[in-house]
Order: structure tokens, then C-alpha cells, then sequence
């Protein structure tokens, strides 16, 4: 083994990310009163102006394959919280809408995930902290589009 590559600076770094995501994620997901995708859709939707994206870049957006997440997609709109609409661009897409239903899940969600936010992720850190966070978080996504 390469002892070197073993305790190389950014083997350790991306360690320390995955490690801290891996706990976070439990911990700000705790009662949520939804499944954990279900409420990435729905915070998606929600986020988005006039609540409607296309099935495929939703889909994207929340790192599922076309087919894993029309089944998503089918369940959680018999459950009332998304609805299929015609695109009216494009007549062989269609977007998904948050229904009321699906708002009022996603504020009692909200409300429990802020909480565990504030508790878990934020209050560890000064402010100077989180806008470096911030910061770092977004250079690394907009790099890896």
C-alpha cells in the first residue's frame, strides 16, 4: 500500500465531508412526517416559482433515473401531494405540480427540518463559518455541473 496516498491531504478532506454528511443527513431528515425523497420533491417544487418543473429535470434535480422516479412520482401523487400537468410546450412532457396538500406537508416538514437544521448544522458554526461554507459548498457544485 502507498502509505502516502493513504494520508493524502484530500483522501483525508473528502473523508471528513462524507463522514460529516453521513450524519448530518439522519439527524436533519428526523421527522419529517415524509419519506427523505419525497420531501427533496416536494422542496423542490416548492422553491421553484409557480411550483411546477418538468418530470425530467425534477427527476434530475433529485438524482433519481426517469424510471425510479416516475414510481416516485406515481405514489406521491395518489398520496395528493403532486399532481402531472400537461406541458404546454412540449406536449410529450409533463410537469409536476405541488398541490395544496403537497404545501401544507411541506410546511409541517419544514418546520421539523429547520429545527434540526439550526440544532445540527448551524449552530456549531460562527457566521463567518457559514458564508464560508456557503461559499466552498457552491464553488464545488457549479465546478462539477
Amino acid at each position: 500500500m502507498d502509505a502516502q496516498l493513504l494520508h493524502d491531504d484530500d483522501v483525508t478532506l473528502y473523508g471528513l465531508f462524507v463522514e460529516a454528511f453521513t450524519r448530518l443527513k439522519p439527524l436533519v431528515h428526523r421527522d419529517l412526517g415524509v419519506p427523505d425523497a419525497w420531501f427533496e420533491v416536494l422542496l423542490r417544487l416548492g422553491r421553484t416559482p409557480g411550483h411546477r418543473l418538468r418530470m425530467t429535470d425534477l427527476a434530475e434535480a433529485v438524482s433519481f433515473s426517469s424510471g425510479g422516479f416516475t414510481r416516485l412520482a406515481d405514489r406521491m401523487a395518489k398520496e395528493g401531494l403532486i399532481r402531472r400537468d400537461p406541458d404546454p410546450e412540449d406536449r410529450r412532457a409533463s410537469l409536476a405540480a405541488l398541490t395544496d396538500k403537497g404545501a401544507e406537508a411541506l410546511d409541517r416538514a419544514l418546520k421539523a427540518h429547520v429545527s434540526q437544521l439550526r440544532s445540527h448544522v448551524t449552530a456549531p458554526l460562527t457566521a463567518e463559518d457559514r458564508r464560508h461554507l456557503e461559499r466552498i459548498l457552491r464553488t464545488l457544485r457549479d465546478a462539477n455541473e
